[in-house]
């Protein structure tokens, strides 16, 4: 499947956020993901689409993070309020309850806090998946596979509001629209920086894109 063209001015697009500041980071070490809230099932169908999302980039997976066990970290869940019960969670996210009443206000079906290491890569995500209204129908894989990019990059807030970062097949399979997967193994090009802050940042994105140009390794 060839890759649609992706401008400089869309992958600049994709890292700036709604304030208007450019904020680019990948992760600096391996991710070693865990999983609350879903059955053996699901968990496979979880940590698969983080593995192959994590191959497309060519970045690594371990067993264990030495500073925090797991770096990963993806909570399935019904109501917001249940993080409120989640021990310790407050103690790894500021302000937990405010966020939480301003979720549900919102309501925000899902969301995301990094941390970020002394390079500000990426050092930890917590990823938060609230299970109401249209998410309750949308397959496994598709949620999967949704947070998985999501955690990869630190995207601009805005980066999917209008256009998932998914394509459906014509015969019903779901994959990762080939430019996002393009742009996700071009961000993680070893001769680029961890993290940036200049939008001229997104102008060696996309030379690298030019270079990868397509691949096969497209995860579904």
């Amino acid at each position: 499947m060839t890759a649609p063209l992706m401008t400089p001015e869309d992958v600049t697009a994709h890292f700036t956020r709604a304030s208007g500041d450019f904020t680019f980071a990948r992760w600096g070490r391996p991710i070693v993901p865990v999983v609350f809230g879903v059955d053996d099932a699901t968990l496979e169908i979880v940590k698969g689409a983080i593995e192959a999302v994590v191959s497309l980039a060519g970045h690594k997976m371990a067993e264990t993070d030495p500073e925090l066990g797991a770096n990963l970290m993806v909570f399935f869940f019904r109501d917001w309020d249940e993080l409120l019960g989640v021990p310790k969670l407050g103690e790894m996210i500021p302000d937990l309850d405010p966020l939480v009443a301003r979720l549900k206000a919102g309501g925000a079906t899902n969301y995301r806090a990094f941390r970020f290491d002394d390079q500000n890569a990426i050092q930890a995500c917590f990823t938060f998946v609230c299970m109401q209204g249209a998410m309750v129908d949308q397959p496994a894989e598709t949620i999967a596979l949704t947070q998985a990019v999501q955690a990869i990059l630190l995207w601009s807030d805005t980066a999917f509001a209008t256009k998932s970062p998914l394509a459906l097949l014509p015969e019903g399979q779901t994959i990762l629209r080939p430019e996002i997967a393009g742009l996700i193994k071009a961000a993680y090009d070893p001769v680029l920086p961890v993290a940036a802050d200049d939008a001229s940042h997104a102008l060696r994105i996309f030379a690298r894109m030019q270079v990868h140009a397509t691949s096969d390794t497209t995860p579904h």
